[in-house]
């Protein structure tokens, strides 16, 4: 006898995956587990909030798993021996940062939850207007309810407002300052991001700092810019941009 396929939500506890969780709950449509891959590296609040719902899941009979990295990030970032292709050599140590045409980690986030839901439904919280993610989710067993449903980004994030999920940390919603509620020390995080990491999370600016000081790659590739440099830019800026506002009193 061959066992029917089972529903599972691949969930992050950010904006998007948490609407599409409860939308699938409130309208009805069936749930057998919750698949959280924790890489160790979120912001706090993504855990806060992933505690908070475990008692909710319960409660409600839904399975929870959480799955995690073979090896710990940070050994993938900084320690991990890399062989060169060519002559099967180590020629460097760490994948560095994760983003841009190495997203290392994501791979490894993919790869463990399809092996762990395997043919099962994995219903996928990408929102309506998420179009350049559409093509990226190509297995015939995922489901896209938001997409289904058209709820945009912003829908789900003031839909998760309401029912009392802020992502509070240092006083600040992250989605305020953010784009992305992903890893904090995610490599495609733009200026914007990063400036308010800065200015806003300074405990999470300076782990940034130490991982920069343990790889030689610059966080932004393209420039070549350490987040050192992007440091010394975000400092001049707000130093300027006080001088402007003090000058303009006088005026």
């Amino acid at each position: 006898m061959i066992a029917s396929k089972r529903f599972c939500a691949s969930i992050s506890f950010g904006k998007d995956s948490l609407c599409m969780l409860f939308m699938l709950i409130e309208k009805g449509y069936p749930l057998d587990e919750v698949v959280f891959y924790n890489t160790g590296m979120d912001f706090e609040a993504i855990y806060s909030t992933r505690d908070r719902l475990i008692p909710f899941f319960k409660e409600r009979g839904i399975k929870f798993t959480e799955l995690h990295p073979d090896k710990p990030f940070l050994w993938l970032m900084l320690e991990k021996p890399i062989r060169s292709r060519d002559t099967g050599l180590i020629h460097k140590y760490g994948y560095s940062w994760c983003g841009g045409p190495c997203r290392w980690g994501t791979g490894e986030k993919l790869r463990a939850l399809k092996k762990h839901i395997g043919h099962n439904w994995d219903y996928v919280g990408i929102a309506a207007d998420e179009t350049h993610r559409f093509g990226k989710e190509t297995r015939a067993n995922r489901i896209l309810p938001l997409v289904e449903w058209g709820i945009s980004e912003a829908e789900a994030l003031q839909y998760c407002y309401n029912k009392g999920f802020f992502w509070e940390e240092n006083g600040i919603r992250l989605y305020d300052i953010l784009d992305r509620v992903s890893c904090w020390c995610c490599g495609n995080k733009n200026l914007k991001e990063l400036f308010n990491i800065y200015r806003y999370l300074p405990t999470y600016w300076q782990q940034l700092k130490e991982l920069q000081s343990k790889t030689n790659r610059p966080y932004r590739r393209q420039s070549g810019k350490s987040l050192f440099d992007l440091e010394e830019e975000f400092r001049k800026s707000i130093k300027e941009d006080s001088m402007i506002k003090k000058s303009a009193i006088f005026v």
